[in-house]
């Protein structure tokens, strides 16, 4: 399954700080369909991202019906995103 979406990078402050793009909720209600087949466990489903001509991998986290796309300080940091910036995400769900 490939998603192509829009998001805003947000911060969540837990012990650490944490950034992440919100999946839209029809592309999030797309991958509820193929998670049975995908997650690994506790609801993560496993990714490849590219924001930019960035690619990582990494795992959804679900939240409140929804996913988030967790943002590495890797990726995040050379990119210059912060809290509030806008990024296109190319999203490749790995079955």
């Amino acid at each position: 399954m490939e998603l192509v979406f829009s998001g805003r990078v947000v911060e969540w402050r837990g012990p650490a700080p944490y950034y992440f793009v919100p999946v839209p909720h029809d592309e999030s209600a797309d991958i509820r369909e193929v998670a049975a087949a995908a997650t690994y466990g506790w609801g993560m489903v496993p990714v490849r991202v590219r924001i930019g001509g960035t690619t990582f991998e990494t795992s959804l986290f679900p939240k409140d019906g929804g996913c988030l796309v967790p943002l590495k300080d890797a990726v995040r940091k050379p990119r210059g995103l912060t809290a509030g910036t806008d990024v296109t995400v190319e999203m490749t769900v790995r079955l």
